[in-house]
């Protein structure tokens, strides 16, 4: 069950447009090799990436800071449509997986127990793909937190990542 403290309207989204097909960006998206060269804002690395990719399966990356401090991130995959929904839940983490509180890597940050996220991807023709992510954070303090600018960066590293994929014309 999904607890959310407002509407849906409020919830932190974020898009962005690819010149690939839906089907690349997917791949880009669900394949631990890729997500490894775009996980974590500009400047930031992804030593390790672990993905169940299946309903009930979890997923265990790491993003590793200029400084070289690592952050882990867990989750769960709660619904799959291929190709076009992802719906998962995203923590804080050890390296094990095991959940750990923000504070534990010195982030202050509002959970919201039971939210999920969800990632979709809209077939725009043309060869080109919208991909539109739903946080379970308000945007309100995913602005002030800093995350929507971090999303935004993810999607710029992810945007390289997919350009390689796209076969030449």
């Amino acid at each position: 069950m999904t607890k959310n403290t407002g509407s849906e309207a409020e919830r932190m989204i974020v898009t962005r447009v690819f010149d690939a097909p839906r089907e690349l960006v997917w791949k880009a998206w669900t394949d631990p090799k890729y997500v490894m060269q775009w996980w974590g804002p500009k400047g930031f690395t992804s030593p390790f990436c672990q993905m169940d990719f299946r309903v009930g399966g979890k997923f265990l990356c790491c993003m590793r800071s200029p400084e070289g401090q690592e952050f882990w991130n867990g989750g769960e995959y709660h619904e799959i449509v291929p190709h076009e929904k992802i719906v998962s839940s995203m923590y804080f983490s050890d390296p094990e997986g095991n959940k750990v509180e923000p504070a534990h890597y010195g982030i202050e940050h509002e959970a919201i127990d039971g939210a999920y996220d969800v990632t979709l991807f809209e077939d725009l023709g043309n060869g080109r793909t919208k991909l539109t992510l739903v946080g379970n954070e308000t945007m309100e303090n995913a602005k002030e937190s800093g995350q929507v600018e971090g999303w935004n960066q993810i999607l710029e590293k992810l945007a390289a990542v997919i350009a390689g994929l796209v076969p030449a014309a």
